[in-house]
This record gives C-alpha cells, sequence and structure tokens, in this order.
C-alpha cells in the first residue's frame, strides 16, 4: 500500500486554527486530521483538547497519521505495564520462569526431617494455594513427611522499603489488588471466604486458603440478604491464635459467593496458610511456620543474599530437596496485561533487577536497568518514566510519542507475536471485553488500557480495514477522564474503519 501524508484521508476534519494551551503551558502538536467522531465525542465530555495527548503511526510508515500533545508528558496508569512486559521479554527471555525451593537445615531420615525446612521465594507472583499443596503432597511423597522443627520462610529475594512503597496507593481492606510485591506470596496475597446456603440455621463458610491457628466463627444466619462481613478479633499483633467472625445473613437464592478479604498481612498470610495446606497435605510439624524478613534474621542464605552483604559459600547451603518452577514469561506476560494484575508487574519489575535472584532485587537497581533498556531503544531520559511497574504509581509518566515508538519496534521484535497476544482483544476479551463491541474494532485492536481515578489511556495496536496496522497511545489525564473513555474509543473505532 502507498503511503499517504499523515492525516490524508478522506472525511477526516478540517485543521483547526487554535487549539487551548497544555496544562504545563506548551503549545500542543497538531497535525491534520483528527477525526470529527473524536471531536465530537470530546466535546460531549468535560475534558480539555489540552488534557489528552495522542499519537498515531502506521507501523510500517515513517509518518504519524495523528498526533496531539505528543510531547507533552502524561500519568501512564496500567499501560506502564506495557513498558514493564516489553522490556522483560526482551531481558529475561521467553523461556524465564520463577523458582520456589525447600531446602532442608538438618537429617533426613525415615520420612522425619530432623531440623528446619526452609522455603525459599524466588518472587512468583503467581504462586497459587492449590500449587503449594499440590507440591507439598510431590514432597511427602518423595520422603518428606515429617517435620521435627519449623517451617522457615525466606521472603529476601526482594528487599524493598516503606519508601519504596511511598508513591504507590496502599493495600486495605477494599482494596486487596493494591498489595505490596513479595518474593514469597501467595494467591496474590488475598485471602478468599467462600459464602454457601446450608441447610441448617447458618450459612456454610469456608477459607481458601485453609489458615494454620485461624478459628473461623460463622454468626452468618440463613435468611433475607446476601451480606457477609468478616472482622478479626481483636489481638495482639503477634498473637499465634486468631478468630475471624463472619455475620450476616444468607438466602438461599443467594448461591455460592467468594468474597476477597486482605484482612492479614501478606507475610502472615502466606505463614498460616503455609501452616494449613501442610497439614492439609498430610504433613506432621512439630514446631511451627517462621516467618523472618530481616537479613540477620537467617544466616544461613540458600544461593542469594540482601543488598550489601555476601552470599554464603557454597559448603555452608542447605540441601535442595525440591524445586517448584512457574509458568514461563509469556503466560506472566499474557495475564499481566490481560488483567491488568498489578502486583504480578510490579514482581515483574524487581525481577529485572540486576543478578536477581542470586542478588535480591532492590527497587532502585530494577528502575536503573528499566532506564538504560529505554536508552538502548532509543528513548532518552525523560520520554518515559517506570517507577513500580504496574503504573498505581503516579510518578509513572511518559509522552505519546514515546509510546508509540516502543510499540513500533516490539511489532518488528522477533517475540512480537508473545507480547501482542498478551493484550487485551477490544470486544473480545481482557479488560475491553465489554467495550467496541458493535463496531469495527471487535477482534482488531489489541490495546493495553489504564486507569486511575483522573486517568483514562489505552496504548497497543489496531488492525485497520485498509490491513495496515497501527501503533497507537492515547491518554487523558483529568478530572473528567471516565467520561473520556468514549473519546478513546471514538478513536479506537474511527481507526480500524480505515480503508484507504
Amino acid at each position: 500500500m502507498a503511503s499517504q501524508p499523515a492525516g490524508a484521508h478522506a472525511g477526516s476534519a478540517p485543521p483547526r486554527n487554535y487549539f487551548p494551551p497544555t496544562a504545563n503551558g506548551a503549545s500542543p502538536t497538531m497535525y491534520r486530521g483528527l477525526p470529527d467522531q473524536v471531536i465530537r465525542t470530546l466535546g460531549q465530555t468535560g475534558v480539555s483538547i489540552g488534557q489528552i495527548g495522542l499519537f498515531v503511526q502506521a507501523v510500517d510508515q515513517p509518518l504519524p497519521l495523528l498526533a496531539l500533545n505528543a510531547e507533552d508528558k502524561f500519568v501512564l496508569a496500567s499501560t506502564a505495564k506495557v513498558v514493564t512486559t516489553l522490556a522483560a521479554i526482551d531481558l529475561l527471555g521467553p523461556s524465564y520462569h520463577w523458582r520456589t525451593e525447600a531446602r532442608l537445615l538438618g537429617a533426613l531420615e525415615n520420612g522425619r526431617l530432623d531440623g528446619d525446612l526452609l522455603i525459599v521465594g524466588g518472587g512468583d507472583s503467581r504462586l497459587r494455594s492449590e500449587d503449594l499443596s499440590k507440591w507439598f503432597t510431590e514432597l511427602q511423597a518423595k520422603g518428606l513427611r515429617e517435620i521435627a522443627g519449623n517451617i522457615v520462610l525466606d521472603r529476601l529475594a526482594f528487599h524493598l522499603t516503606e519508601r519504596d512503597q511511598a508513591l504507590a496507593p496502599r493495600p486495605g481492606l477494599e482494596r486487596p489488588h493494591h498489595n505490596w510485591p513479595d518474593a514469597l506470596s501467595l494467591d496474590d496475597g488475598v485471602l478468599r471466604l467462600q459464602v454457601q446456603p446450608a441447610a441448617g440455621r447458618l450459612a456454610g463458610l469456608s477459607l481458601q486458603p485453609p489458615l494454620a491457628d485461624v478459628t473461623l466463627v460463622n454468626e452468618v444466619r440463613m435468611g433475607r440478604g446476601c451480606v457477609a462481613k468478616a472482622e478479626w478479633e481483636q489481638a495482639p499483633a503477634d498473637a499465634v491464635q486468631r478468630q475471624l467472625r463472619v455475620t450476616g445473613n444468607w438466602g438461599a437464592a443467594c448461591g455460592q459467593h467468594s468474597k476477597a478479604l486482605a484482612l492479614l498481612s501478606d507475610s502472615d498470610l502466606t505463614a498460616r496458610a503455609v501452616g494449613g495446606l501442610w497439614a492439609q497435605a498430610g504433613g506432621l510439624l512439630a514446631g511451627h511456620v517462621i516467618d523472618r524478613v530481616a537479613a540477620e534474621a537467617l544466616p544461613v542464605r540458600p544461593g542469594r543474599s540482601p543488598a550489601g552483604t555476601k552470599a554464603p559459600r557454597a559448603a555452608e547451603l542447605p540441601t535442595l530437596f525440591s524445586t517448584l518452577s512457574s509458568d514461563s514469561l509469556p503466560q506472566l506476560v499474557r495475564e499481566i496485561n490481560k488483567t491488568s494484575d498489578n502486583m504480578a508487574a510490579r514482581a515483574l519489575m524487581l525481577s529485572l533487577s540486576p543478578g536477581f535472584p542470586a542478588k535480591a532485587a532492590t527497587a532502585a537497581a530494577s528502575i536503573e536497568r528499566m532506564q538504560q533498556w529505554l536508552r538502548t531503544r532509543g528513548l532518552p531520559a525523560g520520554d518515559i518514566e517506570i517507577d513500580s511497574g504496574s503504573g498505581l504509581s503516579r510518578a509513572e509518566r511518559g509522552k505519546p510519542r514515546a509510546m508509540v515508538q516502543l510499540l513500533r519496534q516490539a511489532w518488528h521484535d522477533k517475540n512480537a507475536r508473545l507480547f501482542v497476544d498478551s493484550l487485551p482483544v477490544a470486544g473480545v476479551d481482557g479488560t475491553i471485553a465489554g467495550r467496541m463491541r458493535d463496531g469495527p474494532a471487535v477482534g482488531r485492536a489489541y490495546l493495553k488500557t489504564g486507569s486511575l481515578i483522573d486517568v483514562r489511556s489505552i496504548a497497543g495496536f489496531v488492525r485497520a480495514r485498509n490491513g495496515r496496522v497501527y501503533a497507537v497511545a492515547a491518554l487523558i489525564n483529568h478530572p473528567d477522564a471516565p467520561a473520556g473513555t468514549a473519546v478513546l474509543d471514538a478513536l479506537v473505532e474511527w481507526l480500524a474503519a480505515l480503508e484507504r
């Protein structure tokens, strides 16, 4: 197909002579061709043209099709995951996976370990309780049935501080998706309460995963309403025994419901779940599950060390008994982009830290490596800034032109299919399964979405009816940004409908 001047499409809007300046006072850049339907839709929102940035360029053409405020920096929201996953694919490679290790701190004879079992987290953000349960069964089949000491959890592969978390939202009861990354996290740090109708006076309750030393107090009566409220009974923070009280009413018509709870710290949840799952698998434990997060708490390190400390000599390493490997990187990238998994994206970003996992990952080291990688892609400092890797941090900003530059390079990369297949598809799956379902973009637009309270964004590819593929980045930073979703959709629909 012959190339055309940017914006030279039938039906496009005539050029305007004046546009309001951007928020920082700069003059917006605008090519001819901003579509009428986009302008009309924008006029129906409270978003000013200075608070929207976009850049569109065919993956095989030297000139952009559309640009608006393309050199201004916008808060990326979850479109930052595009940068994180592209960097990971390039730096780690498609065959990369994470390892959780079981190591023996003592002699194993006749199924009994005379010492502690050390479980070393390797940053597997997708570790599930069912995976751990199956693994524990395999450990027992392999000959480890009784532990005379403790189960010791090592989560030192990630070395984070409160300061590293300062720019991201804090997790809370109603925000389990804001949980912080952890080198030995389980079920995204989320406890699930299962509620279902029962024949007796009380509804049926269960916890997933099962927790050691936790008593579930059921006060959910069968009757009208579908309400179940959970709260921990007051107890010292270091209390071994805890009670989770659940109150409410549950009718037969309510059916089975799973409620996500963020009522425990991620470390406490993992520790109690490990104890519960080990017992559920039939294992015996004389001691307790001990979570150690300080470097000095565990003198023997299995092949890795916190920042500033030396790794132990090979002779000091506990015996490796078994390894639980994660799915490979492509599956993780797909889950991150399709579902916009914040915690997995943050853990993936930390995995970019040089030397990981032999050397504990730090936020500063992973950010520096990301910036180095962006420079190898021809993007100087300031074009794109990544902080947490997920888009939760408002320090994660980028220029629309720079995002498209990155996307166009990705399209021609050897692992392009891996990345494109990870993106949500308009009207089909992921975070845009319910958007643009009746227009030309269905099945043609592959877009990572982003949203914060005052941010809406998209970044990805659109295949037009003319067969040409366009890389697109469009970002709105404005208090009325939610209304601007229609503007982003109008742009994508217009691109998908292009016939020449």
